[in-house]
């Protein structure tokens, strides 16, 4: 160690977490309202709640270049912008920029990011879906990687807690396959979305068309109220920082629910580099961290560590935290850095209506519908792919910006005026767990802060290829159903990393010769280390993520401060 033992005290802490995003500040709130003395660490710089958000507030026509990207930001964040929507001057501050964090490409991997407090929390997409006992049980019926150490009935109560904090509005259907959870009043579908609600459960038996689950706000318990939380305000402007904290993020909830405790730290500009690891004790000791802004390296020392750098962050520490019984990084199994996943998209269809031209949709709902999986629920309806997809989507009416040709009073009357309908959907494909899906670090090329570079080498396969035609089929059967004319459909070639769900790469497991974390999450050799971001899935499911970080978190800092108080840790 290179500090005395003054300086040591000086950085010691009941516990450490790495990173501030989703699971970040859930591992952060559980542990400060446990009584823990903890150190966030955020690569990033500060992000503070509303006074940050540069243009929350800010109408179209303040907007730089009418929120257009410069040539500018366009040549330095060349990756961050594969989304098309990620790079505008009203929000493309909060991404990275791809000059100055550079990554390995063997395959395309469209890695976005967002180094500052909060992390992706401010930019997510806020759907929240369960995974299913089906979903948790899926590799080992299938044979398929190696089964999830965990049941869906060990997860199902740390669902119910996370859901009732965070708050989460949706609809309760009863569906095996996509439980119910613990739900707000759900935002209403529009008169278009209840026709295809309509038509889609009128012709197909098993398919629902239900509103999506949100974290949004739409009946704030009094302790969202406490934390300066109100409702939904159907702004739409969510990625831009929501000032109310209408919609779940660090910074509006979890955060600011450990800061309420006093037993906060956050250290910005703090590049986490590895784990200190003990060999005679099996545990890590803390973490070695790079200063973002003075290159200088420092250690913090802690009983407890979590790390939620986001999945590929995570895993490059674990593989950067090399000592003599872990050469290599920490595992011992060879899948760390393995079995990367992805949600594949880019394909369904749109089209519009000719009916409800008497009616208009409130304000701008930051939500749409869901459909459910339908597909390979039972060994009856096998198609030639394994797994499903589900669909989320909208039916809004259009407005202005829609393209209007013509002149005189027509023409001043067609701006002024709502155009028809317009219905859409875009399918969301799980993901196999491919062992060669994986990242590496590279042995000669490194970062401004002397790290190795991530090196991506990963794709979607044939059981995915497979599964988009079906995807991209029946959303037009099912706009046709409902009677929407001029149907266009899309099939866009996929890249792993533009679902923004990167998952895997150090996955759970049963044995250290498999997985590099238990079902507790802990890093298999060293019982004071956890893992609970994107890292630790097994595999993917079709539904969004960002639920099951924060149920594993909870459930994960559960037992680690249960583990210290037995002094098993």
């Amino acid at each position: 160690m290179n500090l005395n033992l003054k300086g040591k005290a000086a950085h010691t802490y009941d516990a450490i977490v790495v990173g501030s995003g989703v699971s970040g500040g859930w591992a952060a709130k559980e542990l400060c309202e446990k009584g823990l003395k903890t150190l966030v660490l955020e690569r990033g710089h500060e992000l503070k709640h509303i006074l940050d958000y540069k243009t929350a507030n800010s109408p179209p026509w303040m907007l730089q270049w009418q929120d257009r990207p410069s040539l500018g930001m366009l040549e330095r964040q060349d990756k961050q912008n594969r989304t098309g929507y990620s790079v505008k001057p009203s929000w493309g501050y909060l991404f990275v920029d791809d000059k100055d964090h550079p990554y390995i490409e063997e395959k395309r991997f469209d890695w976005l990011r967002g180094y500052h407090t909060g992390g992706r929390s401010i930019l997510w997409g806020k759907q929240c879906y369960r995974l299913s006992p089906m979903d948790l049980e899926a590799n080992a019926k299938d044979g398929i990687s190696i089964p999830w150490p965990i049941k869906y009935e060990e997860l199902a109560p740390w669902y119910d807690y996370v859901e009732r904090f965070a708050g989460i509005s949706g609809s309760k259907e009863g569906l095996a396959h996509l439980p119910d959870g613990v739900f707000q009043p759900p935002m209403d579908l529009t008169p278009a979305e209840l026709d295809l609600k309509s038509a889609v459960e009128g012709k197909w038996k098993g398919r629902k068309v239900i509103p999506g689950r949100v974290a949004h706000l739409t009946a704030p318990t009094p302790e969202q109220i406490a934390l300066g939380r109100s409702s939904c305000n159907y702004r739409n402007l969510c990625m831009r920082g929501c000032p109310f904290g209408a919609y779940f993020s660090s910074q509006a909830a979890t955060l600011k629910a450990a800061e309420n405790t006093g037993n906060l730290t956050l250290r910005t500009h703090a590049i986490v580099h590895s784990v200190i690891y003990d060999e005679e004790t099996s545990k890590a000791l803390g973490v070695r961290l790079i200063d973002e802004l003075t290159k200088e390296t420092t250690e913090y020392f802690a009983k407890i560590i979590f790390l939620n750098a986001s999945t590929v962050a995570s895993t490059a520490i674990l593989m950067n935290s090399k000592s003599k019984r872990y050469p290599n990084g920490m595992d011992e199994s060879g899948s760390l850095g393995g079995y990367l996943m992805d949600h594949h998209l880019g394909v369904g269809a749109k089209g519009i209506l000719e009916t409800h031209a008497d009616k208009i949709h409130f304000g701008r709902r930051p939500n749409g519908f869901y459909i459910p999986r339908y597909r390979n629920l039972s060994e009856k309806t096998n198609r030639n792919y394994i797994r499903g997809f589900g669909y989320q989507g909208s039916g809004m009416r259009q407005n202005w910006a829609r393209p209007i040709e013509g002149f005189g009073a027509d023409f001043k009357k067609e701006l002024t005026s709502f155009g028809p309908w317009g219905i859409g959907m875009g399918g969301f494909g799980e993901c196999l767990p491919y062992e060669n899906n994986r990242i590496s670090l590279s042995p000669d090329k490194i970062d401004n802060w002397g790290l190795p570079q991530v090196v991506a080498n990963a794709e979607f396969q044939e059981n995915e290829v497979r599964m988009r035609e079906d995807m991209m089929n029946d959303a037009a059967e099912m706009l046709e159903a409902m009677g929407a004319k001029s149907i266009t459909t899309k099939n866009n070639p996929p890249a792993i990393g533009l679902g923004i769900h990167e998952m895997g790469t150090a996955r759970m497991g049963s044995s250290p010769k498999e997985s590099v974390l238990n079902k507790h999450n802990q890093v298999w050799g060293a019982k004071n280390l956890f893992c609970t971001d994107g890292a630790a899935m097994t595999s993917a499911g079709c539904q969004n993520p960002s639920l099951t970080y924060m149920a594993l978190t909870a459930r994960a800092v559960d037992f680690a401060v249960a583990e210290m108080k037995k002094g098993n840790i």
